[in-house]
């Protein structure tokens, strides 16, 4: 078991302890799906880094379990809004809460979701709670904000890979950077190590971001559960599209446009085509490459930390997994 798996067990342990408690909160109907979103489960990755990050400076488990519960707490609020707004059927291979209940049930839970994460957030003994709440706060609304940007990518003819790599900051990385600066400050380091466990952060949760537009279109199925083409046939503004759509030649891109205008077409024609189009610009690499770029930035952030080199290794190999899935 890693260190970081051993997080995830002390982290589910407390954390399910906490879940039966809300299950039994009255109004059971605002609560009872606040739980069952929960106990859906997850990788738990967020706080078992949280806690990771406070264990490099030796800080207490005990002490960041607040933090670590309403950073996972927030993260399903998100997951939870976001299955509405997408009118998903099925999250981690059950019934997403909308479809469970109702639409009503699953906005207003969603939002006892986010005013619970603070309050656990609340619960947290540290001199210094005013700074990592607006760690918390700043990070909660920029997750919202690049949300929102990928509602705006829907309906936006044009988008830039350099706008789509701000939304995904947003979106996705922002949160892995924020719990490990949480972490590490609850734990005392000092602001130059916290902030260089989040530059970590942000370029690894870019990377998987990344990763998971690439394995939409190459990743196996039967490995990674994840339908291929799902994004082509949605016709979703990822790096692998935007980035094809900046290098074709005017013929090609006619073609490109043609596909991504049809709203009848054989998801396996579609899929194919685009595909073809993505190994005729080259976008394939060039998602690797810049996987790898973010990768190495992440290291060299580690390699200017001075903090033990079994703490180092534990990051190196959670970056390390966005590459190795994509080779």
């Amino acid at each position: 078991m890693s260190s970081l798996d051993s997080l995830v067990a002390c982290f589910e342990s407390a954390f399910q302890e906490e879940i039966k408690k809300i299950a039994l909160t009255v109004p059971q109907k605002l609560y009872e799906p606040v739980a069952y979103s929960l106990m859906i489960g997850g990788k738990r990755l967020r706080p078992a880094l949280m806690l990771h990050a406070a264990a490099i400076f030796s800080g207490s488990l005990d002490k960041v379990m607040p933090a670590a519960m309403a950073i996972e707490i927030f993260h399903n609020f998100t997951l939870l809004h976001d299955d509405i707004m997408d009118q998903a059927d099925m999250r981690r291979g059950l019934p997403t809460v909308h479809r469970k209940y109702n639409p009503n049930v699953a906005i207003l839970s969603g939002d006892a979701m986010s005013i619970l994460a603070f309050k656990y957030f609340a619960r947290l003994k540290s001199d210094k709670l005013q700074e990592l709440f607006t760690i918390f706060s700043t990070t909660a609304i920029e997750v919202c904000e690049g949300q929102q940007l990928d509602m705006d990518f829907e309906t936006r003819e044009f988008v830039t890979v350099s706008e789509y790599l701000e939304m995904i900051r947003l979106k996705t990385a922002v949160l892995i950077a924020g719990s490990l600066r949480i972490g590490a400050l609850l734990a005392n380091a000092d602001q130059a190590d916290s902030d260089l466990l989040y530059e970590y952060g942000v370029n690894v949760g870019l990377a998987f971001q990344l990763q998971d537009d690439w394995l939409d279109v190459y990743g196996d199925p039967d490995i990674f559960g994840k339908k291929q083409g799902g994004d082509i046939c949605a016709n979703k503004k990822t790096y692998l599209l935007l980035k094809a759509a900046e290098a074709c030649d005017s013929s090609t891109l006619l073609e490109l446009n043609h596909w991504l205008g049809k709203s009848d077409f054989d998801p396996v024609q579609k899929i194919a085509v685009v595909t073809a189009i993505y190994e005729k610009t080259g976008v394939s690499e060039a998602t690797r490459l810049l996987m790898q770029n973010y990768h190495d930035k992440a290291l060299r952030a580690l390699d200017r930390m001075a903090i033990p080199t079994a703490s180092k290794q534990t990051l190196i190999a959670f970056a390390g997994e966005a590459m190795v899935r994509v080779k």
